[in-house]
């Protein structure tokens, strides 16, 4: 990691500029550094098949709804893994990291403020655990998702986004593809992301699993 750092001391409660934000990011992103990792079965990992090229299967131009205005975050739920969890806010911590909700409560999400608010257009940012020193924790299932699955992300101004998962991948931290990840694409997008990959007891997971998504609908 470079000395390039912001704490949350000097973001206070705003969404940082773009420029700034990716210059955090891109040093070298290690979201929710410490999973525990101390189960006999691992949290599933994507197949390679599910690599993001781009494209959700069913999605065109023509269908991508307009992008919506700020809105803070209530809820996430993700059907196809059994999902349903409240969002609280979540920015840099000390170091300049991206920071994770509280690991002690297993089915909490954290929406990064840094970055847009879902259904904005740019991409935002949901993050969680995959598990804590008790079991598996919000995100564990992120791995086994498939392309075609909706994410659906309630807002606090009454609207829910729905967004299509066009692809899937694990990253090892030490490389974190920042601009893949984090780059605007010009429409409403969505990453979710846990961690992934191996693991070890002295360093926790080597990787972070990367879901990423288009806004499609909006109720």
């Amino acid at each position: 990691m470079s000395d390039a750092r912001l704490t949350d001391e000097e973001q206070p409660r705003k969404r940082a500029p773009w420029g700034v934000l990716a210059l955090v990011l891109l040093t070298g992103l290690a979201l929710i550094r410490n999973g525990s990792g101390e189960f006999d079965l691992g949290p599933p990992q994507p197949a390679s098949a599910a690599a993001a090229d781009g494209r959700s299967p069913t999605w065109a131009a023509s269908r991508t709804p307009g992008p919506l205005p700020f809105s803070t975050v209530e809820r996430v739920r993700i059907p196809a893994i059994q999902v349903d969890a409240p969002v609280t806010q979540v920015g840099l911590d000390a170091q300049g990291w991206v920071d994770a909700p509280p690991p002690e409560d297993p089915n909490l999400a954290g929406w990064f403020t840094g970055a847009v608010s879902p259904g904005e257009k740019g991409t935002a940012v949901v993050v969680g655990h995959v598990d804590n020193l008790r079991g598996p924790a919000v995100f564990y299932g992120l791995g086994s998702l498939k392309k075609g699955r909706h994410v659906e992300v309630r807002r606090e101004d009454g609207r829910t986004a729905v967004f299509e998962v066009y692809g899937i991948e694990v990253f090892a931290k030490s490389h974190f593809p920042g601009t893949k990840v984090y780059g605007s694409t010009g429409v409403p997008e969505l990453r979710v992301i846990t961690c992934g990959g191996g693991y070890s007891a002295k360093s926790g997971y080597d990787g972070n699993v990367v879901v990423f998504a288009r806004l499609v609908s909006v109720r």
